[in-house]
């Protein structure tokens, strides 16, 4: 038996139901599949710089402490970073901006102005006014956010500590 050369009404329903069913799938799928990976495919910055305010509000020859929180989103994890920073300006123009983490175990470390040093409560370290490590476990000074100041405005470079 020899097939005729026209489609039946059932190849034709076949076809043309496949055929809608692709492009109905596309225009549902490929915004879905857009929408799952855009977040992995979103590149992130890792660095910033933070205003910390007026040179003014810093005193000369006493470490300061400013803290800020900085939010973070990575795909749809919102996540919300606290941040402390020691301001020691030494003359006018002359700042050096430490993290008030400690290097042994990122404990805070608190400036105390009798003794005239950075105290971890955790295991009694102790570092300088300048960050060194004057007593106890931490085995690195304390680290140091790049800064600049334009316009009279202090700001660190926010980097990954």
């Amino acid at each position: 038996m020899t097939k005729s050369p026209h489609m039946s009404r059932r190849e034709f329903v076949t076809i043309t139901v496949g055929a809608l069913g692709a492009i109905m799938a596309a225009v549902i799928g490929l915004p879905a599949i857009g929408y799952l990976l855009s977040p992995a495919l979103r590149t992130q910055k890792t660095d910033a710089w933070i205003a910390l305010g007026s040179l003014e509000n810093y005193p000369v020859g006493e470490p300061t402490l400013f803290t800020f929180t900085r939010t973070t989103v990575n795909g749809w994890e919102r996540t919300a970073n606290s941040y402390g920073v020691y301001v020691y300006r030494k003359t006018e123009d002359q700042v050096t901006t430490f993290a008030n983490l400690c290097t042994h175990l990122s404990c805070r470390v608190t400036w105390q102005d009798d003794e005239q040093v950075y105290h971890c409560p955790c295991h009694d370290g102790l570092f300088d006014i300048d960050g060194i490590v004057v007593k106890g476990p931490p085995p690195r000074p304390l680290f140091q956010y790049p800064n600049k100041i334009e316009d009279g405005i202090l700001s660190i470079q926010l980097e990954q500590v």
